[in-house]
């Protein structure tokens, strides 16, 4: 049996379940009975079914779960919450074996699932494909092991470095990327748990910062605002999605909503990191930072970043903001006549 092969096929179908299942990973099973898959599934949204239970739910004939091994992205869970343990219901269907990709290093797991499905007699293979295990729950695991989100920054940038104009004639984005690229940009916005911007973004643009061009929930929407410049009639602030509001201002008459919420930092230490922090309090697991400049440079320059995903449009200003500077190696794909650009953070 190809270990190897039914961990890929996990992987697979767990990407079905990512941005829906926060602030559960989103895990992916395969049931494999005489090499053949007779049941899989993936995690269901928050306080629904564990991926090991759709997995199960999907067997027909449960009398084969007995000779059979159990496939999963991310140990077992071994206590409760919403739901009941997934190790026990492994062990109530007495499955021969269990292969799990990654360890999880919640502390309410953290190796006490695998305890459990050996102490009831089942063998337990870990660390198949453990690196692209970890890797796909990289937002959970960011979160347990740096009590942080996972921060992907994002930009669209001209062939000569310019993310925007010196000015222009009206409120709102000039796309530099083209339209697939555009929607890219949207899928990611679906995956991911939040979206940062800063005042000066919000004031040239007055961006919605939601996602139009694919199916999906809208990320919490996130503004730096110093000093509260941005205009109450912007669209960021028009309640629609929950926001929030990081600030140095101290306004009495400044009252969070349930859509609109009000944090203060102290913008002249650290603002990457006080947010970071401010985020970790609301449970946010992941975050896209979509500009402006200055914003984007200050979570390099403090190096809390994980990934930089630059969109190259094919088109020049000659004058303009220019863009960050990242000094890190890039993978280089191509959409059309756009390049992007992949970074990451080790």
């Amino acid at each position: 049996m190809k270990h190897e092969f039914y961990i890929k096929r996990c992987l697979q179908i767990a990407n079905n379940g990512i941005g829906t299942t926060r602030p559960n990973p989103s895990v992916g099973a395969v049931i494999v009975y005489q090499n053949k898959i007779i049941g899989e599934g993936f995690t269901s949204p928050h306080g629904e079914n564990h991926a090991e239970v759709n997995a199960i739910n999907a067997v027909e004939n449960k009398s084969l779960l007995k000779e059979a091994t159990i496939f999963v992205t991310l140990e077992p869970c071994s206590h409760f919450g919403k739901t009941p343990p997934c190790a026990d219901l492994i062990v109530k269907h007495q499955l021969k074996q269990v292969v799990i990709g990654c360890l999880d290093s919640n502390s309410l797991v953290a190796g006490k699932g695998v305890s459990h499905l050996e102490n009831a007699g089942i063998n337990v293979i870990v660390g198949v494909l453990e690196k692209e295990c970890r890797m796909h729950h990289k937002r959970f695991f960011k979160v347990q092991e740096n009590k942080r989100p996972y921060i992907i920054l994002k930009w669209a940038e001209t062939k000569d470095g310019f993310v925007a104009p010196i000015s222009k004639n009206e409120n709102k984005p000039i796309f530099i990327s083209n339209t697939y690229s555009q929607q890219l940009v949207h899928k990611l916005r679906s995956a991911e748990h939040a979206i940062l911007v800063g005042t000066k973004t919000v004031l040239a643009d007055n961006p919605k910062l939601n996602i139009r061009s694919w199916s999906g929930e809208n990320p919490v929407r996130v503004v730096l605002d110093n000093t509260l410049r941005i205009p109450k009639n912007s669209n960021i602030l028009d309640g629609s999605v929950k926001t929030i509001v990081i600030t140095a201002a101290k306004d009495k008459n400044i009252v969070s909503s349930k859509n609109l919420i009000f944090e203060e930092i102290d913008f002249s230490k650290n603002i990457a990191k006080q947010v970071c922090e401010v985020l970790s309090k609301y449970q946010i697991q992941s975050l896209i930072i979509e500009g402006g400049t200055q914003t984007l440079q200050t979570f390099i320059d403090e190096k809390l970043w994980d990934e930089a995903i630059v969109f190259v449009g094919n088109t020049s200003f000659v004058k303009g903001v220019k863009s960050p500077i990242i000094t890190k190696e890039f993978k280089e794909e191509f959409i059309e006549n756009d390049i992007l650009k992949r970074y990451t953070n080790d």
